[in-house]
């Protein structure tokens, strides 16, 4: 019997390492799921608490209507009443509201996932854009710079595809520029 994983949030299939996630390290797939998710197992309790409570709540109602329409003395009916009629009200009350609270539980475990999913795409997105601007000391985005490489005369962007791989860039001053200004041509790909 085999088994599938899916990649974490964030990870490329077939990528060898996973972006950053946020949020504690451990997850909550394996044999016990509810291990160390105390929110969910709060909901799950409170649903089936009233998921018990509230039709056990009209069963105790209906026997006391039940024991009251049978019985052709006052005084009887009246502890039918209270007993089957007030305890059934209230164990059906009580139910409805471990309902209303495990939807509630379940609506904060949907935002807090959310949340997670969004501090997800956030470290993603500042993992990109920290790689694509390359800032120097001056705060001048180097990849905004027209290079030439080497002694070339073409004028590149520094993030140009084609002279990605190079490392003898030389960055292209306005001088510079026009002083070669009849060598120099610009890139057809990058478009400086």
């Amino acid at each position: 019997m085999t088994s599938m994983s899916t990649p974490a949030s964030g990870a490329r299939m077939g990528s060898g390492s996973a972006l950053p996630r946020a949020g504690r390290g451990g997850s909550a797939t394996g044999a016990a799921p509810m291990k160390n998710n105390n929110y969910q197992l709060l909901q799950v309790v409170l649903f089936w608490a009233g998921a018990i409570l509230l039709p056990l709540g009209l069963v105790v109602i209906v026997l006391g209507w039940y024991g009251a329409a049978n019985t052709p003395y006052q005084y009887d009916q009246l502890s039918y009443l209270v007993s089957g009629g007030l305890l059934g009200l209230g164990l059906t009350f009580v139910g409805g509201f471990l309902y209303f609270g495990a939807w509630l539980a379940r609506i904060a475990d949907d935002g807090r996932e959310s949340s997670k999913r969004l501090a997800d795409t956030l470290l993603v997105l500042a993992d990109v854009t920290s790689r694509s601007a390359a800032v120097n000391d001056q705060g001048v985005d180097t990849s905004a710079l027209p290079v030439t490489a080497g002694e070339g005369t073409t004028i590149h962007r520094r993030d140009c595809a084609l002279i990605a791989h190079r490392t003898d860039l030389h960055p292209v001053g306005e001088a510079e520029a026009q002083g070669r200004a009849g060598q120099l041509t610009t890139c057809r790909v990058c478009k400086p």
